[in-house]
């Protein structure tokens, strides 16, 4: 449905068909007696059904000249240029011509540069991080603690695989470490990175480059912090979280060998919410850390402190409640076992 009134009546009936969806969807996940996974898979596919219904709703956005700023021609819309071009100024053809928009995709554009603007505290690195849109917003912060607490064996040079927004790798080089290089399969990431580094004042210690997996050469370090959840990903946003058939997972533990120094660690940082749920079996990790001629020197445990981890009321809490997040320390397995 195209809407031509009221801003505000339009984000009136959004939150209206929301809160009708929730309802829907709290009766069709109350499924008791199902597993884990079942109520994983459901959930999930409620969710995407859900977003698909509110992503009906659109609003017609024009494009003034010379300048090509975009604004929503309805009463008491807001000013959104800046939003607007913060999500899809890269775009083919963006501003040329008039367009429409899911009201709930552009709100969410609207939020994503709110926390754009403003960044997001990372207590590790004592600075904020300012996510660009479509780059996975780092509000768990267990992880990032691992990674500044981890003993570092050499401070020369560390890989961060898939590196984001580029936050771990500004942990390593308020470490110390000397040379960090992230790598990402996504433009829009390696952008982020590269701002955020620049903000931090650490652009000549990090780089982030657009390539798939590893860097070349070796390094005294190699991180990944890969999505923890196997699924389908259709966008940049959920392969962040899911990690189709876990192949990022499992290309970062067979390439590891080749990639570190004869001393060198890797370090894998996951949580092991998908064992809880029974995405994937207990004995997956280690035997996949096995077959890639890779051993354990140790293994550093965290709980989350996020709030769903407390909350009786979501689906998810038995698995939730009892999740694990775990920075593994490895490297290559020594010849004839020395």
């Amino acid at each position: 449905m195209l809407w031509l009134g009221d801003f505000h009546n339009a984000r009136q009936l959004l939150g209206a068909m929301d809160r009708r969806l929730e309802r829907t969807a709290a009766k069709r996940n109350a499924q008791p007696g199902s597993s884990p996974s079942e109520d994983f898979y459901r959930i999930r596919q409620t969710r995407a059904q859900r977003s698909r219904m509110l992503s009906l709703l659109l609003v017609p956005i024009s494009f003034d000249t010379p300048d090509a700023t975009a604004t929503v021609p309805l009463p008491r819309a807001p000013q959104l240029g800046a939003a607007v071009a913060f999500g899809y100024d890269r775009q083919p053809g963006y501003g040329k011509q008039d367009a429409v928009l899911s009201l709930q995709e552009l709100l969410g554009i609207q939020g994503g540069h709110q926390w754009f603007l403003k960044g997001v505290e990372v207590p590790a690195l004592g600075a904020r991080i300012h996510p660009h849109y479509g780059t996975f917003l780092p509000t768990r912060h267990e992880y990032v603690d691992l990674v500044a607490a981890a003993p570092l064996q050499d401070m020369e040079l560390a890989f961060d695989i898939g590196t984001g927004t580029g936050v771990l790798a500004a942990v390593l080089a308020a470490r110390g470490v000397r040379k960090v290089i992230g790598t990402d399969i996504h433009q829009r990431a390696v952008d982020c990175a590269n701002d955020n580094f620049a903000r931090l004042g650490i652009e000549n210690t990090a780089k982030a480059q657009l390539t798939s997996m590893f860097p070349p050469g070796r390094a005294s370090l190699v991180i990944c912090n890969p999505p923890w959840l196997p699924g389908s990903a259709p966008t940049s946003l959920d392969a962040a979280v899911y990690d189709p058939g876990s192949k990022m997972l499992l290309q970062f533990l067979s390439g590891l060998p080749d990639h570190l120094t004869e001393d060198g660690e890797g370090w894998l940082v996951i949580s092991d919410l998908a064992e809880l749920l029974g995405l994937r079996t207990t004995s997956m990790l280690p035997d996949a850390i096995d077959r890639a001629g890779l051993e354990v020197i140790d293994r550093l445990d965290t709980v989350p402190t996020h709030a769903r981890a407390t909350d009786g009321t979501d689906p998810l809490h038995a698995a939730r409640s009892r999740e694990t997040t775990s920075l593994w320390r490895l490297r290559a397995k020594r010849r004839g076992g020395l």
